[in-house]
């Protein structure tokens, strides 16, 4: 009867020690909130982070095809630059 009696108080104890607190429930909550948010404000700045860099990218690509129309630089050599 002993180890009975025992026993279901050990599961009791246990059964109580698993449920959380409201109190508890509550901080989780608020962690899991600032979790949440931080996650948003670093997915934010990556997309400006992106923009960024396809800006400069799409500026860059502007700059090297004006620079391919460019008429060639006549180079004269220098034996005919002595004559």
């Amino acid at each position: 009867m002993k180890k009975v009696l025992f026993l279901a108080l050990a599961a009791a104890s246990f059964s109580f020690t698993a449920c959380e607190s409201k109190k508890e429930e509550a901080v989780e909550q608020q962690a899991d909130n600032v979790e949440a948010s931080g996650e948003a404000k670093a997915d934010a700045m990556e997309d400006k982070a992106d923009a960024v860099r396809d800006s400069a990218d799409a500026k860059a690509d502007k700059m090297e095809d004006a620079a391919d129309k460019m008429a060639p630089a006549t180079e004269t050599p220098a034996e005919e630059v002595k004559k």
